[in-house]
């Protein structure tokens, strides 16, 4: 049996457990993009960013992301939902989060580690299926810190996660382009910081009297 798949998400999944540590450069968004990038041209992956291929992403992307940002909206209407956002620490400057932080330090990073680089040597070493369900579940496990930092249940995390991740990975190899699940995956980041930040800005203002 290839175990490089399995040393390869091991690897990423060990990587994130680090996020809070004192390593220079470790949570640097152009740093976590080269280290993404570096692994995906290492697999082999093929990015389909131009021609045919990122159209077809393209139109994979969009469709999801208009999924997913009203499926955000509609979960923002739930009490719960927008207490645990009021709740929530949010990174500052909301800017560099929103332009810098998130496109480029998660979504593309992660696109590029685990839907680029670790399902395309999942999936030559045990088929696509396979392939994709070792990425999921590293992509899942990989979120157990972000979870336990948040107070956020660790096993509905991996849960809902690895679900996105299997989403994300059906989405690069249905339209043959990762710019389909960095658009779904961005879609999900953005609408969700944006939608925390006006939650806890009312917040603010309804306890400022304004």
């Amino acid at each position: 049996m290839d175990g490089r798949p399995i040393a390869l998400a091991g690897l990423l999944v060990g990587y994130s457990a680090t996020a809070g540590l004192a390593i220079p450069g470790r949570r640097h968004p152009i740093v976590q993009a080269a280290l993404g990038s570096a692994l995906a041209a290492l697999a082999g992956a093929q990015p389909g960013l131009d021609g045919d291929e990122l159209r077809s992403g393209l139109g994979f992307g969009m469709a999801a992301a208009a999924v997913v940002a009203a499926g955000v909206g509609v979960g923002a209407a739930i009490p719960a939902v927008r207490a645990g956002m009021a709740a929530r620490a949010l990174p500052r400057p909301a800017w560099k989060w929103l332009l810098v932080d998130i496109p480029i330090g998660t979504v593309w990073a992660e696109e590029a580690s685990y839907r680029g680089a670790l399902e395309t040597v999942a999936a030559g070493a045990y088929g696509p299926v396979m392939g994709r369900l070792v990425q999921a579940v590293a992509f899942g496990l990989s979120h157990v810190p972000d979870a336990r930092g948040a107070g956020e249940p660790v096993l509905g995390t991996i849960v809902v996660t690895g679900t996105a991740g299997w989403i994300f990975g059906w989405l690069a190899t249905s339209s043959g382009s990762l710019i389909a699940p960095v658009l779904a995956h961005l879609a999900i980041n953005e609408v969700g910081a944006v939608v925390a930040l006006l939650v806890q800005r009312r917040r603010q203002l309804a306890a400022a009297g304004c």
